[in-house]
């Protein structure tokens, strides 16, 4: 399109963020293709043709009385797929006999959308029993709360069957945690088939985002964080900068107690550029959002989208949205298609 030979303020050419949305592009076919996956677009057209509709309006309704809704159902679906990939085992209840389940593991303990992915669930159900998995819902909600708010949308094929299986272990194994350097964190998404592209455009989220004062106190408190090197490589991300975790301290986090503190201050319910913003400027809540300015074609990428429309961002993260939503899927005789999605179909 032309504007991809525009020039923004700052010199940073279009075309500089267009070769990461091709890079992007090939890397999204490819997890696709090599998950098994017969996920495709109107899968259930014949079988339950008004399931996506049924979604949609559910998720706009609620998004539009509590917008940070879309927030807790993107997380939900991210962590789901980083664990078993995205079968919605993040929405199984831990069993009797001792099986603790994913959402129980630290991590997850403060996701939200459970009770919305439920209720969502049961109307689907409703229409079409025993059709649509809940994946599919997770996953289709998250793209409709992302978009009610204002943010992009995105392709999401669908067909996964839910998963049966669900461990608290792997869930502390599998997810990223805040305190993990570059280096760490692109070898995890590595495992997952995403790329460091990936890593750094669906980082973007928490554009819409709050962090707890815990999950970052070792950088409000202590300072830590590194000063960086000549050539932008050092893993020790910078520190947060001096006045802001001041005025975090002041205002925000007085303790390292459990205070929660927008990631994007100012537009949190605003899908924007802003968290990129803060991040170029040492204001990254945790370790692994400072980290990212401490790999250079990452900082470089960054750069290349705050210089660009917000239309570029939305691109790419959409693209990486619909790479993420491709992990590692169960489709065809695999899974099941969970009637209440906390509970297998055998279980109670």
């Amino acid at each position: 399109m032309a504007s991809t030979r525009r020039r923004r303020a700052g010199g940073v050419p279009m075309a500089v963020i267009r070769l990461g949305v091709a890079a992007i592009v090939v890397l999204g076919a490819g997890v696709i293709g090599g998950a098994r996956a017969q996920l495709r677009m109107g899968f259930y057209d014949e079988s339950c043709p008004a399931a996506e509709r049924i979604v949609g309006e559910y998720v706009r309704q609620h998004v539009g009385r509590v917008p940070t809704v879309a927030a807790a159902l993107l997380r939900l679906h991210y962590h789901d797929c980083f664990v078993r990939g995205c079968d919605a085992s993040i929405l199984l209840n831990s069993t009797g006999n001792g099986g603790a389940a994913e959402k129980d593991a630290a991590p997850n303990q403060t996701l939200r959308g459970f009770d919305l992915i439920d209720r969502v669930k049961g109307l689907v159900e409703a229409a079409c029993p025993g059709v649509v998995s809940c994946a599919d819902v997770l996953a289709l909600a998250a793209r409709d709360a992302v978009a009610a708010i204002g943010g992009p949308s995105w392709r999401v094929p669908t067909g996964r069957r839910d998963g049966t299986v669900s461990s608290m272990q792997e869930a502390l194994a599998e997810i990223p945690s805040p305190a993990m350097s570059f280096p760490e964190l692109a070898g995890l998404f590595a495992t997952k088939g995403l790329s460091v592209r990936d890593l750094v455009w669906l980082s973007g989220a928490h554009t819409i985002g709050i962090a707890h004062c815990s999950s970052f106190a070792d950088r409000l408190y202590n300072g830590g964080g590194g000063a960086g090197n000549a050539n932008g490589n050092n893993t020790d991300p910078p520190p947060l900068d001096a006045a802001y975790a001041a005025n975090l301290r002041e205002r925000k986090c007085r303790t390292a107690g459990d205070g929660v503190v927008e990631m994007d201050p100012g537009s949190h319910l605003t899908f924007d550029l802003g968290y990129y913003r803060a991040v170029l400027r040492h204001r990254g809540l945790l370790r692994s959002d400072a980290a990212l300015v401490t790999d250079a074609a990452a900082r470089a990428d960054i750069a290349g989208a705050v210089a660009s429309p917000p239309e570029v961002f939305f691109q790419v993260f959409g693209r990486s949205m619909a790479t993420l939503g491709a992990v590692q899927v169960k489709t065809g005789s695999d899974g099941e298609i969970r009637r209440n999605c906390a509970v297998v179909n055998s279980g109670h």
